[in-house]
This record gives structure tokens, sequence and C-alpha cells, in this order.
């Protein structure tokens, strides 16, 4: 298995055994059973590079409507967790620039995320933890529809910091150590 395999079934794992397991998103089992995430490993490892990835991404998205969504891997150059939330930055920044404001929205997620004003160590942080630096493109349209019909979408976060400070680091970092085994 090549390293750009690697990334993406680490990933793909990390989103079946973390997220959809545990219910982190309730809105990825839907996805997944579909079949309709895309999984994207970038190598490039400067903004200026990724940049330009991101939005043939967003292009992707327009075209394919059968592409609910793009996870955007960065196995390479945004291990700090800072330069990753500079390149967040100028990410959301880009999307507003080329006319996606309101039609993509970003999540992000890395491994060494950490809420603003949180210790590195709380649990909570874990609800954004992933084996890679990754970029979330999400359809807005899709994401009003399903809060829509989903009770009480604004608990969703509050249950989920719950859960990870109920079930504890420890346990976070054996699973996901478990996602990036081959």
């Amino acid at each position: 298995m090549s390293e750009q395999e690697q990334y993406l079934a680490h990933t793909e794992h990390w989103v079946k055994q973390v997220i959809m397991k545990f219910n982190l998103c309730p809105f990825a089992r839907r996805e997944v059973e579909r079949a309709s995430i895309r999984y994207a490993v970038v190598e490039e490892h400067k903004p200026k590079a990724v940049l330009p990835a991101l939005l043939a991404e967003c292009a992707l998205l327009d075209e394919q409507p059968a592409v609910e969504t793009t996870l955007v891997i960065l196995p390479r150059g945004f291990e700090g967790f800072y330069a990753y939330l500079d390149l967040v930055d100028l990410a959301e920044d880009m999307l507003l620039e080329q006319g996606y404001e309101g039609k993509y929205q970003l999540a992000s997620f890395h491994p060494d995320y950490c809420f603003e004003g949180e210790p590195q160590d709380d649990a909570a942080n874990y609800t954004n933890r992933s084996p890679y630096p990754t970029l979330h493109l999400i359809r807005e349209a899709s994401m009003e529809q399903v809060l829509a019909d989903y009770p009480n979408p604004h608990t969703i976060p509050e249950r989920n910091v719950e859960f990870a400070r109920r079930k504890g680091s420890d346990f976070f970092v054996k699973l996901l150590a478990s996602c990036t085994k081959s």
C-alpha cells in the first residue's frame, strides 16, 4: 500500500470508527453508507500550493452533486497546530474571495486540535482530532437541510464534549492510534 493509500485508509477508518461509531457527527452515517464522501490527499506543504488544490475540490463538488462532502487530508507541512490554523484562515478567506461563501463551509480537524481557551490535554479536544491535518468541505445547503430535520442541533457540540470528557483522553489516544495501524 502506498503512503497516499495509507493516508486515505487511515482517514476513512477514523471517519467510520470514531466519527460515525460514536456519533460525533450524526450526519456521517448516511454519507458513509451512500459512499458519498470524497477523501483527497494533498501532498503539498505550503499554503500557496494547498489553496489551489482546495479550490479544485470545490470545483469538483460543483460538478459532481453525488459527492456530498470532501475531506482534504494534509499529511505534510501542517503538523504544527498554529501553522494549520493559519492555513484554515487563508482557506476561509479564499472561499469568500472565490464566491463560495454560503455554498461551502470549512470544518477543521488536526491531531493536536485544541479549542481556544481550553487546556491541550482536555479530552473535549478529541472531538476535532484526526489522524492527519484535514480540511472538511461541507455543502451548506445540505447542512441546512439536515439541521432543519434534526431535533436540537445546537446540542451536538455540547453532547460531544460531554462524551469526550466522560471517556477521557486515554480512550481517545488509543482510539486514534488504532486508526493508523495498517
